[in-house]
């Protein structure tokens, strides 16, 4: 690089930080620079009806919006871009770039243009192949779409209790593993997508099935599961799903879920060691008046439904009870959860909330 081009590409450059979700662009704005990414992780993704088609994250080193410096018939961003954390990019504006780009031997340019043009080709032909992502409706046609499928979500549960299960350690009582060691067989091995691997990460450490600690050079990427068995529960859960009839599958809604999870506490702190066990609905009721959380009797209509507990009874002074089967729920009530936890992502990416 030239010194005259090294100062346009100083006078035009600048840093930027976004806070995490904040948008850096969207589709079809108009493109006239491009971004190096100096700390964090971007994530590119096509807004498709209302909800929306995840591309790739891309993380530091890494360049977005060059594509539309090669590509001189449409001055358009193909995507939209968003931080996921605290991120820091270098803006670089095309002018400034194309300065640069004269400095280089015209051999040299021809290379670039020529390998620019073969990615955008297969951008184009990754759009048509979006498809891949999207659901199958009664009848054959085409659904709506989906970006956990069942058999995704099986994938992650099985290899999360494979590896971790051969390759973890056993520490302050929990199993141990290394991100990037699970990285290693999910990615280099395996070849599963890593958009998605990010996205079933947060689903774990936010329903707590599993937590990060800090490894030795002080980088939250210690993998810690208490309970590695409930990995493979969920294994189960999600593949009897798969192969059952839509009208026999299990389906608790989320109110349902906040109510099975109290009553699950009532009787754990009861004590009870038995198969059922009568919970108090009254109290567990009254205590989410209190607080303000939006749940009735009614919403357990879909736990007596699979068959997690008997119709509720109204004993002296309309005191609200039924019948638990304790053992059975306190078995699936983790693969309830995150199932559900699947279905919202499920839902906030088709557009439906």
């Amino acid at each position: 690089m030239t010194t005259t081009a090294r100062k346009q590409v100083a006078k035009k450059s600048g840093m930027r930080s976004f806070k995490p979700g904040e948008q850096m662009f969207n589709q079809n704005d108009p493109a006239d620079s491009l971004f190096i990414i100096q700390k964090g992780q971007i994530r590119l993704y096509i807004p498709k009806g209302r909800g929306f088609v995840d591309l790739a994250i891309l993380r530091s080193g890494e360049v977005i919006g060059e594509m539309g410096f090669f590509d001189q018939s449409a001055k358009r961003r193909s995507c939209s871009a968003s931080a996921l954390v605290s991120t820091e990019v270098i803006e670089i504006s095309y002018n400034a770039f194309g300065k640069t780009m004269e400095g280089l031997n015209p051999w040299f340019k021809t290379i670039i243009n020529t390998l620019a043009d073969r990615l955008r080709k297969t951008n184009a032909k990754v759009k048509e192949l979006e498809s891949n992502s999207v659901g199958r409706a009664t009848g054959g046609s085409v659904g709506e779409y989906v970006f956990f499928h069942t058999t995704d979500v099986t994938k992650f549960l099985s290899m999360f209790f494979l590896i971790i299960k051969s390759h973890g350690e056993v520490k302050e009582g929990k199993m141990e593993i290394h991100l990037n060691k699970m990285k290693f067989y999910l990615f280099d091995v395996f070849n599963l997508p890593e958009v998605k691997f990010e996205e079933f990460m947060r689903l774990c450490t936010e329903g707590h099935f599993l937590e990060l600690a800090d490894d030795e050079k002080g980088f939250p990427k210690l993998i810690r599961v208490s309970h590695v068995e409930q990995f493979r529960e969920m294994v189960v859960f999600f593949n009897t799903q798969r192969v059952t009839d839509d009208s026999k599958k299990i389906k608790v809604s989320a109110r349902c879920e906040v109510l099975l999870g109290a009553i699950l506490r009532q009787l754990s702190t009861a004590g009870v060691d038995k198969d059922k066990w009568q919970a108090d609905i009254s109290t567990i009721l009254n205590d989410f008046k209190q607080q303000g959380v939006n749940v009735s009797d009614e919403d357990l209509r879909d736990a007596v439904s699979c068959g997690l507990c008997e119709d509720i009874l109204v004993g002296e002074g309309n005191k609200l009870t039924s019948v638990i089967n304790y053992t059975k729920l306190k078995k699936l009530f983790p693969s309830i959860r995150m199932m559900n936890a699947v279905t919202k992502v499920n839902d906030t990416k088709s557009g439906h909330k």
